[in-house]
């Protein structure tokens, strides 16, 4: 049983406005003291950010694709436990979801595993009566979503509205909310959606705060919470880091035979490479200590999951968090280091300018010590980045560029490494508008099938960089293996 009154709020389509009201209703419950736990559905790393500031709490993500169907209702459990009511934020459409592969990662999937209702936000600024076939589409789609309500975004005047409250009532679903064009509350946003928290702090909490002062004057808050509270009970239990490590396979440390390969023979699995003999630094943590593992973090590298770093602690490591572009030294007793994604391309001249924190960088990457690097990672990683200087562990250049690659990837290890064995499937999602030109002394990181097989990533001794992001939750065996490699490095 789930006691969490839930609520999912999504829209026809990207732009119409589930950003603002999501993050304002989730601030203006917050301020009437509840405890509210806020979720994104898809693998978006920066509407959590805004939802955090919103509510006080880590905005944590849905990801059906990334971590399986079975373990959303977990997952929301978890980041759910002690709070008073949950909003869960939808991405793209309705029932838009991982391409080709029917309603999975849609909103609408989600909102079916939560057994939540579903608060529709339409953009009404262009029609008055349409609406009304527009919200009975969307609620005879899927007889199994459950569509409660509705908010209006963008209407232009009283007369608007009684034109689309009129429409409205022939389709029997109530309208919870009114917000008006000219109240539209603006964020900036750049090449990869809106300009994360960490970036823009004052003015973000500004913006929070004017989207929950136009949610609590132009919606029923007291509807809304009561809709809530009619959500279904949930029969599973809540994720925890501990009992997933301790229920996944323990993966082997990379050992000179190759894993078993996966089908398609262009992805055969490489011999793993020689390694070289530690340096003199090197030495195994005491059972009765910690490992460090180093996270980065700052305005330059804001795209990770809260489950990777409580999957790290539950597998016996101390994650401590350092900003690239202020700290010049890695934390002390480093042992392991994770890059996740961000904006480096933004930040490049911050990072160059940080040479003694590359130099370390290096120095730990040099010594065979697990580096762990997704997409912004990857590219800090490089030997350069737009022609200036980064950390130079892969003989690589990477440069912005006009095209955007996005879209979710089915995965398979190539190569032996600190995250996985060869021929281990994992799932990631690609968002990038950089291109990466390799040198020599890699092996590469995953095979991926779609939308073209091809090879990607490095690995090179203790290193494993991609442009893939992954969720650790979906193999939790991920986080054991590379603290493993932490203590023995």
């Amino acid at each position: 049983m789930s006691p969490v009154p839930r609520l999912v709020v999504a829209a026809p389509s990207s732009g119409s406005g589930k950003t603002t009201v999501a993050t304002g209703l989730m601030a203006a419950l917050t301020a009437r003291g509840l405890a509210v736990s806020p979720h994104k559905v898809g693998p978006d790393y920066i509407d959590p950010g805004y939802h955090a500031l919103a509510t006080g709490r880590v905005g944590r993500n849905l990801d059906a694709y990334l971590c399986g169907p079975e373990l959303i209702g977990p997952l929301f459990l978890h980041g759910a436990r002690g709070c008073d009511i949950a909003v869960v934020e939808g991405v793209m459409g309705l029932y838009d979801g991982a391409a080709g592969e029917g309603e999975l990662a849609s909103t609408a999937q989600v909102a079916k595993l939560l057994r939540a209702p579903v608060v529709l936000v339409v953009d009404a600024s262009s029609q008055s009566r349409s609406v009304a076939a527009l919200v009975h589409g969307f609620v005879s789609w899927d007889p199994e979503v459950r569509i409660g309500g509705v908010i209006l975004n963008k209407v232009a005047s009283d007369r608007h509205e009684a034109l689309l409250r009129e429409a409205l009532d022939s389709v029997g679903v109530p309208v919870l909310g009114v917000l008006r064009r000219a109240a539209q509350v603006e964020t900036p946003s750049r090449h990869l959606g809106l300009v994360p928290v960490a970036e823009r702090r004052a003015g973000a909490v500004d913006a929070v705060g004017a989207m929950a002062a136009q949610v609590a004057e132009g919606c029923d808050l007291e509807a809304l919470v009561s809709l809530a509270r009619g959500a279904g009970a949930l029969s599973c239990a809540g994720w925890d880091a501990g009992a997933a490590l301790v229920s996944s396979p323990p993966p082997p440390l990379p050992s000179p035979a190759p894993g078993a390969a996966p089908p398609d023979s262009r992805f055969q699995p490489e011999r793993p490479r020689p390694q070289a003999p530690p340096s003199s630094s090197s030495r195994e943590v005491p059972p009765d200590g910690l490992p460090v593992v180093a996270v980065a973090g700052g305005a330059a590298f804001t795209f990770s999951y809260a489950e990777q770093a409580e999957l790290l602690a539950a597998a016996g490591a101390d994650v401590v968090v350092f900003d690239p572009l202020r700290d010049e030294e890695l934390p002390d007793g480093t042992r392991g280091l994770v890059i996740g994604g961000g904006f480096p391309e933004v930040y490049a001249s911050g990072l160059s300018a940080n040479e003694r924190l590359r130099k370390a960088v290096g120095a730990l990457a040099g010594s065979g010590a697990p580096v762990a690097a997704e997409c912004a990672g990857l590219l800090y990683l490089c030997r350069e980045l737009d022609g200036l200087p980064m950390c130079g562990v892969l003989d690589a250049s990477a440069r912005m560029t006009e095209r955007l690659t996005l879209g979710y990837r089915d995965a398979v290890a190539v190569s032996d490494s600190v995250l996985a064995g060869a021929g281990a499937r994992m799932r990631g999602h690609e968002f990038h508008r950089t291109v990466v030109e390799p040198g020599a002394g890699s092996g590469p990181a995953w095979g991926v099938r779609t939308p073209a097989p091809r090879v990607e990533g490095f690995v090179q001794r203790g290193v494993h960089a991609s442009y893939l992001h992954t969720h650790w939750a979906s193999e939790p065996g991920v986080a054991r293996r590379f603290v493993e490699r932490c203590r023995t490095s």
